[in-house]
Protein backbone atom coordinates (compact mmCIF):
# COMPACT_ATOMS: atom_id res chain seq x y z
CA UNK A 1 0.00 0.00 0.00
CA UNK A 2 2.81 2.44 0.85
CA UNK A 3 4.47 1.82 -2.51
CA UNK A 4 1.18 2.48 -4.30
CA UNK A 5 0.76 5.83 -2.53
CA UNK A 6 4.36 6.81 -3.32
CA UNK A 7 3.83 5.99 -6.99
CA UNK A 8 0.68 8.09 -7.15
CA UNK A 9 2.34 11.05 -5.41
CA UNK A 10 5.37 10.90 -7.69
CA UNK A 11 3.11 10.84 -10.75
CA UNK A 12 1.43 14.05 -9.61
CA UNK A 13 4.74 15.66 -8.69
CA UNK A 14 6.29 15.03 -12.12
CA UNK A 15 4.41 17.86 -13.81
CA UNK A 16 3.12 21.24 -12.76
CA UNK A 17 1.27 24.22 -14.08
CA UNK A 18 3.99 26.73 -14.88
CA UNK A 19 3.42 30.43 -14.42
CA UNK A 20 3.32 32.70 -17.45
CA UNK A 21 6.66 34.38 -16.71
CA UNK A 22 8.50 31.06 -16.47
CA UNK A 23 7.10 29.93 -19.83
CA UNK A 24 8.02 33.28 -21.41
CA UNK A 25 11.59 33.07 -20.12
CA UNK A 26 12.03 29.53 -21.43
CA UNK A 27 10.57 30.35 -24.85
CA UNK A 28 12.93 33.32 -25.18
CA UNK A 29 15.91 31.16 -24.18
CA UNK A 30 14.94 28.41 -26.65
CA UNK A 31 15.45 30.52 -29.77
CA UNK A 32 11.87 30.07 -30.97
CA UNK A 33 11.04 33.79 -31.12
CA UNK A 34 11.46 35.00 -34.68
CA UNK A 35 11.23 31.59 -36.35
CA UNK A 36 9.05 32.06 -39.42
CA UNK A 37 8.19 35.51 -38.08
CA UNK A 38 6.39 34.23 -34.98
CA UNK A 39 6.50 36.46 -31.92
CA UNK A 40 6.68 35.49 -28.27
CA UNK A 41 2.95 36.24 -27.91
CA UNK A 42 2.13 33.77 -30.67
CA UNK A 43 3.80 30.90 -28.82
CA UNK A 44 2.34 32.01 -25.50
CA UNK A 45 -1.14 32.08 -27.02
CA UNK A 46 -0.80 28.57 -28.46
CA UNK A 47 0.54 27.07 -25.24
CA UNK A 48 -2.05 28.87 -23.15
CA UNK A 49 -4.94 27.52 -25.21
CA UNK A 50 -3.48 24.02 -25.62
CA UNK A 51 -2.51 23.33 -22.02
CA UNK A 52 -3.00 26.43 -19.83
CA UNK A 53 0.75 25.97 -19.14
CA UNK A 54 0.18 22.56 -17.50
CA UNK A 55 3.24 20.36 -18.09
CA UNK A 56 1.51 17.11 -17.15
CA UNK A 57 -1.50 17.54 -19.40
CA UNK A 58 -2.40 14.52 -21.49
CA UNK A 59 -5.54 16.10 -22.95
CA UNK A 60 -6.16 13.30 -25.38
CA UNK A 61 -4.58 9.86 -25.45
CA UNK A 62 -2.20 11.08 -28.15
CA UNK A 63 -1.10 14.60 -27.09
CA UNK A 64 1.45 15.32 -24.39
CA UNK A 65 2.58 18.11 -22.06
CA UNK A 66 2.71 21.88 -22.16
CA UNK A 67 2.75 21.95 -25.96
CA UNK A 68 0.38 19.00 -26.49
CA UNK A 69 2.85 17.25 -28.80
CA UNK A 70 1.13 14.59 -30.92
CA UNK A 71 2.37 11.01 -30.85
CA UNK A 72 1.38 10.33 -34.45
CA UNK A 73 4.11 12.62 -35.78
CA UNK A 74 6.43 13.90 -33.11
CA UNK A 75 7.02 11.39 -30.30
CA UNK A 76 6.62 7.72 -29.42
CA UNK A 77 4.07 6.80 -26.77
CA UNK A 78 4.39 3.04 -27.29
CA UNK A 79 0.71 2.80 -28.30
CA UNK A 80 0.29 4.77 -31.52
CA UNK A 81 0.58 2.60 -34.60
CA UNK A 82 3.61 3.52 -36.73
CA UNK A 83 4.54 6.81 -35.03
CA UNK A 84 6.87 9.01 -37.08
CA UNK A 85 8.68 10.23 -33.91
CA UNK A 86 10.23 13.17 -35.77
CA UNK A 87 11.47 14.69 -32.51
CA UNK A 88 13.14 11.42 -31.50
CA UNK A 89 11.64 11.35 -28.00
CA UNK A 90 9.33 9.25 -25.90
CA UNK A 91 6.09 11.18 -25.33
CA UNK A 92 6.45 10.73 -21.57
CA UNK A 93 9.49 13.06 -21.76
CA UNK A 94 7.04 15.91 -22.33
CA UNK A 95 5.08 15.27 -19.12
CA UNK A 96 7.41 16.95 -16.61
CA UNK A 97 8.29 20.47 -15.53
CA UNK A 98 11.50 20.64 -17.60
CA UNK A 99 10.14 22.03 -20.85
CA UNK A 100 13.52 22.32 -22.58
CA UNK A 101 12.92 19.16 -24.62
CA UNK A 102 9.32 20.22 -25.34
CA UNK A 103 10.55 23.49 -26.83
CA UNK A 104 13.24 21.71 -28.88
CA UNK A 105 10.47 19.57 -30.37
CA UNK A 106 8.37 22.70 -30.99
CA UNK A 107 11.32 24.07 -33.01
CA UNK A 108 11.17 20.96 -35.17
CA UNK A 109 7.40 21.27 -35.58
CA UNK A 110 7.52 24.99 -36.44
CA UNK A 111 10.24 24.30 -39.03
CA UNK A 112 7.73 22.18 -40.97
CA UNK A 113 5.52 23.88 -43.59
CA UNK A 114 2.50 24.17 -41.25
CA UNK A 115 4.46 26.10 -38.62
CA UNK A 116 2.18 26.95 -35.68
CA UNK A 117 -0.70 25.74 -37.85
CA UNK A 118 0.18 22.27 -36.55
CA UNK A 119 -1.81 23.26 -33.44
CA UNK A 120 -5.58 23.58 -33.58
CA UNK A 121 -5.35 26.32 -30.94
CA UNK A 122 -3.34 28.48 -33.36
CA UNK A 123 -6.05 28.28 -35.98
CA UNK A 124 -9.00 28.76 -33.63
CA UNK A 125 -7.70 31.17 -31.00
CA UNK A 126 -4.45 32.86 -32.05
CA UNK A 127 -3.91 33.19 -35.81
CA UNK A 128 -4.65 36.66 -37.17
CA UNK A 129 -5.15 38.10 -33.69
CA UNK A 130 -3.11 40.54 -31.67
CA UNK A 131 -1.32 38.19 -29.29
CA UNK A 132 0.70 40.98 -27.68
CA UNK A 133 -1.36 40.65 -24.48
CA UNK A 134 0.35 37.29 -23.91
CA UNK A 135 3.76 39.04 -23.88
CA UNK A 136 3.01 41.51 -21.10
CA UNK A 137 3.05 41.35 -17.34
CA UNK A 138 6.47 39.89 -16.57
Amino acid sequence: MKIFIILILSAFASGIRLNKCTVMRKIRASGLVGMKGYRLGDYMCVFYYTSYFDTRLNNSPTEYGLCQIASKWWCDDGRTARPRNLCGKKCSAFLNDDITDDLQCVKRIVADPNGLGAWRAWKTSCQGRNNYRFETGC
